[in-house]
């Protein structure tokens, strides 16, 4: 049975679970501050419409769920995959971090999880069905690492998502809505350009996810996400995937 699902991200993650699930049948409304990529991504798919907005803004997320509803009728999924790395805007190590890294890594990372889900869960709520959600988060929620990949706004921005991950599945879940969150290793995204482009950090990452021997690609991500959010999960809920190469014992 066709399923709506809402995608938060038109490019890297979001752009290959576009692709995937619209090939298995699935319908997809992409909400994305990327015009190009957004409408793009669209004219390639079928069943894929999109709404283009900054989700850290309320009234954006209001009317890009009521857009959704009026193209597809309803929402059946949602993948909250959208998020920044914070390094262009000062985040580092905390002594060096700026306010304004720390800020706006939290905003565009756990604000708009937060206003996502709160969106799609009053809707849900008003109509009394189940559904089910996927946040990202981060390998580096749980498992950092001091040398390359000292981002602390990130690190904590992607902690918060697991922590409101498990704080809405155990409270939604009398109401059928489940509720997951994936922790990726390193994967080749456009946000990961630095380190494609750093032949140190890809010599380290080759022994550090040993499984993939190196980055992990997108549609891996997807596939696992899709899974999440897929009837065969059901009874799946208030868990993190790691899906990192095996980063975490490495």
């Amino acid at each position: 049975m066709s399923r709506v699902l809402v995608i938060t991200g038109s490019t890297g993650i979001g752009e290959a679970t576009a692709r995937l699930a619209v090939s298995r049948g699935d319908r997809v409304f992409l909400i994305s501050r990327d015009e190009h990529s957004a409408v793009d991504l669209c004219l390639q798919l079928h069943d894929c419409e999109c709404f283009v907005g900054d989700l850290r803004d309320e009234n954006t997320v209001h009317s890009a769920i009521t857009a959704c509803q009026e193209v597809f009728g309803s929402v059946d999924a949602l993948f909250n995959v959208a998020g920044i790395s914070g390094r262009r805007y000062g985040d580092g190590p905390v002594h060096e971090c700026t306010v304004d890294g720390w800020s706006t890594t939290l905003e565009h990372n756990a604000r708009t999880t937060f206003l996502m889900s709160k969106e799609v869960l009053r809707l849900w709520l008003a109509m009394g069905r189940g559904g089910a959600i996927v946040n990202m988060t981060s390998v580096l929620a749980s498992s950092p690492e001091p040398d390359h990949f000292a981002a602390h706004a990130y690190a904590a921005s992607k902690g918060a998502i697991i922590s409101l991950t498990k704080a809405m599945a155990s409270y939604y879940a009398r109401h059928g809505i489940r509720i997951n969150a994936l922790a990726p290793g390193l994967v080749r995204t456009p946000m990961s350009e630095r380190a494609q482009n750093d032949p140190e950090i890809l010599e380290f990452i080759a022994e550090k996810q040993p499984l993939s021997q190196g980055m992990i690609e997108p549609e891996e991500i997807a596939s696992a996400a899709l899974f999440l959010l897929s009837p065969e999960a059901r009874h799946i809920t208030g868990e993190v995937l790691g899906v990192d190469g095996g980063w975490k014992v490495s």
